[in-house]
């Protein structure tokens, strides 16, 4: 009987090691497609705003608002992100693959804008300062061994009032209220990135049930879930530290 616990013990003990290696192999093809999604954003958001031409045919002259493309560029990123979402069960790692970088190139036509709003040094400067705070919560979300759901879920709370408050600010215009949402939008992207990893890693740690195919697709939708948590964290704390020209 003693041989048959001590077998059990270390039949467990190396499931509990295989995990953590599965978790890890999945993790870094999820912070794979995510780095490659923010570097095709950014090289795309700077070739635009260093186009006049580009620039322009996101802007309508006649109301020097949006153009029908520049409307296009912007809603687009949602359109996709709900595809991507909710037709993960139909569509194929090539098909999903490619929304995901046709994604990124929206984006990064979309952020084109801030680039000519901001100085360079303070976009270049709350970019750092993001990647730290963004990796310091990721860090935390994958190494803690506290449980982040309760936390994420009240997380996903804050979206939802954040969503709310900023249509309701759109039509009351106020600094004060477009000053609080910032704050909480920090808060509420900061926290949201541990639990998305801590998630992500506990989907990771299960990946071999779900075949090649759909754990490729799983990391491109967790990379997705990250991109958008840093993207969000970003644009937030920029409201805070983006020199205007």
């Amino acid at each position: 009987m003693f041989e048959q616990t001590n077998n059990r013990g270390f039949f467990a003990s190396q499931q509990g090691t295989q995990d953590v290696t599965v978790a890890k192999s999945f993790m870094t093809q999820v912070f794979g497609w995510m780095t490659l999604a923010m570097f095709v954003t950014a090289v795309t958001a700077y070739w635009f705003a260093s186009s006049p031409e580009l620039i322009g045919s996101l802007v309508n002259p006649a109301t020097n608002g949006l153009s029908g493309l520049g409307w296009v560029v912007t809603l687009a990123p949602l359109g996709f992100v709900l595809l991507m979402s909710f037709g993960f069960q139909r569509l194929s790692p090539a098909v999903l693959t490619l929304l995901f970088i046709s994604f990124s190139v929206l984006m990064g036509m979309s952020l084109s804008f801030i680039l000519l709003v901001y100085t360079a040094a303070s976009v270049y400067k709350t970019f750092a300062i993001t990647a730290a705070m963004f990796g310091i919560m990721a860090v935390t979300g994958y190494t803690t061994k506290t449980d982040l759901t309760k936390f994420g879920a009240i997380m996903m709370m804050g979206v939802i009032g954040l969503f709310v408050a900023m249509i309701v600010n759109f039509f009351m215009n106020s600094g004060t209220i477009d000053y609080i949402i910032s704050i909480i939008g920090v808060l509420v992207f900061t926290g949201l990135t541990a639990y998305d990893v801590q998630r992500i890693k506990r989907i990771g740690a299960g990946n071999g049930e779900y075949g090649a195919e759909n754990t490729r697709k799983l990391s491109i939708l967790g990379a997705l879930t990250l991109y958008l948590d840093f993207i969000n964290l970003f644009l937030f704390l920029l409201r805070f530290l983006g020199d205007r020209k």
